[in-house]
């Protein structure tokens, strides 16, 4: 046996290991959403069923929680993806010397347990509305909105600066040279620029949004959202319900993947029509006769 082959063995059985570890649970976990038995079992698979389906449905707790995880991830992506923008922006203006303790600054969130972020955020606002007698400050989905947002608006940050680090400043000279206004410039060269990053950081900011606890568990006060119900969940005892709800998750994460990736297609091919169409253009003006020549 040779050295090669003993490396595709290796290489083989370590991707097999990595996949099964990471697919192995969700395969699982999909089997027991399907399966007869009360507590989740994927073996013996007794018989197919789609009545946790509807359990799940009926389970009025799990289903508010749900809504208000949705309505949070929305909240979260409305106020994290614009700080983490404006954060961004100003990291490129910052003077050099100073954007070491900026970047400091703006990324320690991240450091930050989530926990402390929860009860911060908490006794913080409890304060603002003693003090202020506003009684909106002290509200469950406002509080989780504020404590998710002061760390899922660093990792939007972090999305923005990697395609800052493309941005041809000189777009922004030509336009403030031709006598556009800082407005102008940013609604038309540099936002559409920034286009792919603010899709991308949505996304990221309402997953974290969703799938968030520590801080979430604190700062929801006497609301709740999917994850706290489901946390309670397991510590009574799971149900093949809660597979359910994994299944439909996987589904809809699946499906939204599928249709971006063929709008994505969609959009390079017509960019790369666009492009063949311009550069035969082109050559047709370099082909054709100058005027008065036979």
């Amino acid at each position: 046996m040779t050295s090669r082959a003993i490396f595709r063995l290796m290489f083989g059985f370590y991707s097999l290991v990595f996949f099964g570890f990471l697919f192995g649970p969700l395969i699982l976990m999909g089997v027991t959403a399907f399966n007869t038995p009360t507590y989740p079992q994927a073996y013996p698979f007794e018989s197919f069923t789609t009545q946790w389906f509807a359990d799940l449905i009926s389970d009025r707790d799990l289903m508010d929680g749900l809504v208000n995880s949705l309505i949070i991830g929305a909240g979260v992506v409305l106020l994290a993806v614009p700080v983490g923008l404006a954060g961004a922006i100003v990291m490129t203006q910052v003077y050099w010397r100073a954007r070491g303790l900026y970047y400091l600054l703006v990324v320690s969130p991240v450091l930050m347990p989530g926990v402390i972020l929860g009860i911060s955020t908490v006794i913080f606002w409890k304060d603002v509305t003693r003090v202020t007698d506003a009684k909106f400050f002290y509200d469950g989905f406002f509080l989780t909105i504020l404590g998710q947002s002061t760390f899922i608006s660093a990792y939007c940050m972090l999305v923005f600066l990697a395609r800052l680090q493309r941005f041809d400043t000189a777009q922004d000279d030509a336009a403030r040279d031709l006598g556009a206004t800082q407005f102008q410039v940013f609604r038309d060269i540099l936002l559409p620029f920034l286009r792919p990053a603010v899709l991308s950081a949505s996304v990221l900011a309402f997953l974290s949004s969703f799938e968030n606890y520590n801080t979430t568990t604190f700062a929801i006060l006497s609301d709740k959202t999917m994850v706290t119900v489901l946390a309670g969940r397991v510590r009574q005892g799971t149900t093949p319900a809660i597979s359910a709800l994994a299944v439909l998750i996987i589904a809809v994460t699946l499906i939204g993947a599928m249709i971006y990736e063929v709008l994505r297609r969609r959009e390079a091919a017509r960019a790369a029509r666009a492009a063949a169409t311009a550069s035969d253009d082109v050559l047709e003006r370099l082909e054709a006769p100058a005027p008065g020549r036979a």
